[in-house]
């Protein structure tokens, strides 16, 4: 026979709630199968999360559109004033940014003025920096780059559609360790961003003041 507190020893396990070898029991006398249910809470949990992520970025989208942002292609000015033609200097950084932002929208573009019944004219433009900081030694470490813009609009009769306005677009400019090249590309980048942000502001101008 054999010896009854050995072969009791499953059932005294089970009993005191302990884990005997192989039995799959865990203190509490669950198995382990019964231990997946907080896994898959957590993981619907994350999916909440993802879920009020994607909202509130749906949010922050529908507020900027509010506040008028628009994507490329959503330009809009009056049928009367269709089409447009932009005056400026030869090899406008604005000019070109304004253009490519008109590209695939309804907004047709004149070749000459004569043929258009609304003048863009971007009148100046300047881009200008100045040193903000330098070090003990008195090598620079930082500028502040201006980028200025000038400009109306008038009708093909020159009656004022818009009148003359002024756009200053500041940004600092950290003076990095790197080679004069690596420097001069870089402030050239930020320039060519600035044009950019002017169009976006003209046309956002342009939009609110005709419709």
């Amino acid at each position: 026979m054999g010896d009854p507190v050995a072969g009791g020893g499953g059932q005294a396990a089970r009993a005191l709630g302990t884990r005997e070898p192989g039995s799959g029991l865990t203190g509490t006398g669950r198995s382990a199968g019964c231990r997946r249910s907080p896994l898959r809470i957590r993981a619907t949990s994350g999916a909440r999360r993802r879920s009020i992520a994607l909202l509130v970025l749906a949010s922050v989208c529908l507020v900027q559109i509010g506040c008028g942002f628009r994507l490329r292609g959503a330009v809009e000015i009056p049928a009367e004033l269709n089409p447009i033609y932009i005056q400026s200097a030869g090899g406008s950084p604005v000019r070109q940014a304004i253009l490519e932002q008109l590209a695939g929208s309804d907004v047709v573009v004149a070749p000459a003025a004569t043929g258009a019944r609304l003048i863009l004219r971007v009148l100046s433009e300047a881009s200008t920096s100045r040193v903000v900081a330098v070090d003990a030694r008195g090598r620079v470490l930082a500028y502040e780059l201006h980028y200025l813009v000038n400009y109306d609009a008038v009708a093909a009769d020159g009656s004022q559609k818009v009148p003359a306005q002024s756009l200053d677009l500041v940004r600092n400019f950290d003076n990095p360790d790197v080679e004069v090249l690596g420097k001069q590309l870089e402030e050239r980048l930020i320039f060519d961003d600035f044009a950019r942000d002017a169009a976006d502001r003209i046309l956002m101008r342009l939009r609110v003041a005709l419709l």
